[in-house]
């Protein structure tokens, strides 16, 4: 039977194929040759051009290739903010076959280490104010070489940015190693859509992250699905599109960056995006035609001076991810905007995009949208059989967007796929009579902090690991800032104020619990599993 969704298709074709490009780099180079003098990228006052790019992401290449030996399939992490250096390094990490380790800039020691390590890389290419994180485990870890980018490189040469640590002795500088390539030769290598292109690290059951290998083939598909979703409300060669996600989370890396640049479009690159006054001054200088964020992201926006002035004559469509979008915040944007924000749905997994209601339509929908093209999308119950129309079930997806497995994790892997095929992505939803998805519960104990996943066994491992914390337990309850915020109950006598500083020297901002309260038992299952439900009662 035709599944329900195809109803509301209209012109998006129902299949495409993802074997149209043989990767995503034959994807990308024609924008190249096409656009030479465009700018691409915008940061800090500075453009660099799509030639500009291709030039500068060639010399890196070769350097990589050619000075530090790396080949083709071999990891190599970026640790960086939005600024020119990352989008030259991913795309001479994508020619040179080699697949890229996104890293949040602001994850603590302990956190980058595990990932270093389970990535298995010898490189990393770092911004110069992360370095500090990075000397304090580099010892524990195989990296052998380090390339330190600056906020200025290749843009606003007088933007001023941190000196690397000095306790990183063979750090090569960004510029220095680009520079050096120019004179030194590249050799393409063969790539094909099979080939590993992102280990996109999300939450791990252990508490530990996991990573998402990503093929050339998952991301090609997922930028020909949502250009073709887009239809005419994406115009090649026009787009301005504003960046403030960051480019190492996977909707501002495949969304932003990836299908902008292959239909030609500029992006403003906004570095730090929690300066809402300063953001405002920026967006101020763009008559931009599409902006992506969470829902926080924008209610900060709207409460901010001077946005309400903005000219948003040209913007097309904004877009949502990452949490659900609310409606007040939606009947505030198009108020401001003109228009309501719309919403998708998306996972690591699935590079990211599953699901989009339909861009720049003037409703709100409380809903996720219907599939992408040569998706599809299975709602069953806890005993894997397909639930009736309308009732809930978790959301299971097939397409070619899903990942081939999680790294060197076949028994996670195992875990999260049915016989048939499917990714289960421990979301409840139910699918309305006119094919539109709606996301009523979680099947995981995932917390979304402003889009971002937080493990609750990450906090627990971390939290009990001081003195004085018995045990301990972790759920995500409402808040009006970021979604949801952390919730520690503690078995113990560590006070507050010890709990919170032992969390922000080992998690992540976002992880660190927003509420901590004592209890004087964590409920428990007969066999022991924690029950959160009943903390949430």
């Amino acid at each position: 039977m035709e599944p329900i969704w195809y109803k509301n298709f209209g012109d998006i074709p129902q299949e495409i194929d993802a074997d149209t490009y043989p990767n995503v780099w034959a994807m990308m180079s024609p924008a190249i040759e096409k656009y030479r003098d465009r700018a691409a990228f915008h940061n800090f006052g500075a453009s660099l051009t799509y030639g500009d790019l291709g030039g500068k992401s060639r010399d890196l290449a070769a350097y990589l290739q050619t000075e530090l030996g790396l080949k083709k399939g071999d990891r190599i992490a970026v640790m960086s903010p939005n600024m020119m250096a990352f989008p030259i390094a991913l795309c001479a990490n994508i020619r040179s076959g080699l697949v890229q380790v996104n890293v949040n800039p602001l994850y603590t020691p302990r956190e980058l280490e595990h990932q270093l390590n389970d990535a298995d890389t010898e490189t990393i290419i770092i911004y110069s104010g992360s370095t500090p994180v990075l000397a304090e485990i580099i010892a524990n870890t195989s990296i052998k070489n380090v390339i330190v980018a600056n906020l200025g490189d290749f843009g606003n040469g007088q933007v001023p940015s941190p000196p690397c640590d000095e306790r990183i002795t063979n750090a090569v500088s960004f510029t220095d190693a680009v520079t050096a390539g120019a004179d030194m030769d590249f050799a393409a290598p063969d790539v094909s859509g099979d080939d590993l292109i992102f280990l996109q690290y999300t939450g791990g059951t252990t508490g530990l992250s996991k990573g998402a290998m990503l093929t050339h083939r998952n991301l090609v598909s997922n930028i020909m699905a949502f250009t073709a979703f887009g239809g005419d409300k994406i115009v090649e060669g026009e787009e301005v599109v504003i960046t403030a996600l960051p480019l190492y989370h996977i909707f501002a890396l495949m969304v932003n960056c990836l299908t902008f640049f292959v239909i030609g479009g500029e992006n403003v690159l906004v570095t730090n995006p929690r300066d809402m006054p300063g953001f405002v001054k920026e967006l101020g200088n763009w008559k931009f035609t599409v902006i992506t964020g969470v829902n926080t992201l924008y209610n900060g926006l709207l409460h901010t001076p001077g946005f309400g002035d903005l000219d948003f004559s040209s913007l097309r469509f904004s877009m949502g991810g990452g949490t659900a979008i609310l409606e007040a915040v939606s009947n505030h944007w198009r108020k401001v905007t003109g228009m309501h924000i719309t919403e998708g749905y998306g996972l690591s997994e699935t590079s990211p995009v599953v699901t989009v209601n339909p861009l720049g339509v003037d409703i709100f929908r409380s809903s996720i949208g219907f599939p992408f093209s040569s998706t599809d999308i299975s709602l069953r119950d806890e005993d894997g059989k397909e639930v009736a129309l309308g009732e809930p079930g978790e959301l299971c997806v097939k397409g070619p967007q899903v990942m081939v497995g999680y790294w060197r994790k076949p028994e996670e892997t195992a875990a999260v796929t049915t016989d048939d095929g499917y990714f289960c992505t421990g979301d409840i939803a139910t699918c309305d009579e006119d094919g539109y998805f709606r996301i009523v519960d979680r099947k995981k104990d995932m917390v979304l902090v402003s889009g971002f996943n937080v493990y609750p066994n990450e906090i627990e491992a971390v939290a009990t690991l001081l003195d004085g914390v018995v045990e301990c337990a972790c759920i995500g309850v409402p808040d009006e800032t970021t979604g949801e915020a952390v919730k520690l109950f503690v078995v113990g006598d560590a006070t507050i104020e010890d709990i919170e500083a032992h969390c922000r020297a080992n998690l992540t901002g976002y992880k660190v619990p927003k509420q901590i309260v004592y209890i004087d038992e964590i409920p428990k299952s007969p066999v022991g599993k924690i029950l959160r439900r009943e903390l949430r009662d």
